[in-house]
């Protein structure tokens, strides 16, 4: 092995030196990493509360930022760096229906049979404020019946037109409508509302939907209620950050 020479310069007038030679190879510097971007998910208010604690902290410039207004989704979302890939972050706020007001499957596509309806009724007595009506709902149900009459009018005019009318009546025991006490969004209190009983025929199958108009009312109500004072907090936190409605 061929022997390396190595010259060392010391400065002029200075003493003695020590000099050691490590072998092997140096360590790796650990490889630079891109930031994390910030991807935060919480409820309605939770851009307000961001805002409150970062605003003015040199971590964003409030004319690099803007937030999406989504009404229909019942959303808030902040953008934060907007322009620098490095450092760009998300913050949502939700307002989100309750989970217990979705397993009823109010105003939604869900289709009960009475059985079905009847057993989730039972196991939800919490949920009516008068526990005789929830036991009479639940009899009703479990013992469903139902008579379905259909009539078809054929009629021919004189200049050969045909008209076709069909008409199908559904007579049950069944109540229209039933009222029951639950919250419809997260972090609201429960209320009072009236739910009415939709039939869905299929053949000799009766399956029923339930609506709402009031609840639906209330999210509406709600819905823009809260969001609008969490602009009004969001505008006097960060005032020239851009409110965009979509």
């Amino acid at each position: 092995m061929e022997k390396e020479k190595l010259q060392i310069n010391v400065t002029p007038g200075m003493g003695p030196a020590e000099v050691i030679l490590r072998e092997g190879k140096a360590p790796e510097l650990p490889p630079v990493l891109k930031p994390v971007n910030i991807n935060i998910k919480g409820t309605l208010g939770a851009v307000a509360e961001y805002l409150a604690k970062r605003v003015n902290t040199g971590e964003f410039e409030q004319k690099e930022c803007h937030i999406l207004v989504n009404r229909e989704c019942m959303a808030i979302d902040l953008v934060v760096n907007e322009k620098d890939p490095y450092k760009i972050g998300n913050i949502s706020g939700k307002l989100e229906i309750h989970p217990k007001f979705d397993e009823f499957g109010i105003n939604s596509t869900r289709v009960w049979s009475p059985t079905d309806l009847g057993m989730f009724i039972k196991m939800n007595r919490a949920c009516f404020e008068d526990r005789n009506t929830n036991m009479q709902l639940v009899s009703t149900l479990l013992n469903f019946t139902a008579t379905v009459n259909n009539k078809i009018d054929r009629a021919i005019q004189e200049n050969g037109s045909r008209t076709d009318n069909f008409s199908q009546i559904v007579n049950s025991n069944l109540p229209a409508s039933f009222m029951v006490y639950l919250p419809i969004l997260k972090g609201y209190p429960p209320v009072s509302i009236d739910v009415e009983t939709i039939a869905k025929i299929d053949g000799k199958n009766v399956m029923f939907v339930l609506i709402s108009p009031g609840a639906a009312e209330i999210v509406e109500l709600t819905r823009n209620d809260a969001i609008d004072k969490e602009l009004e907090k969001i505008r006097n936190i960060a005032p020239e950050i851009a409110i965009i409605e979509v």
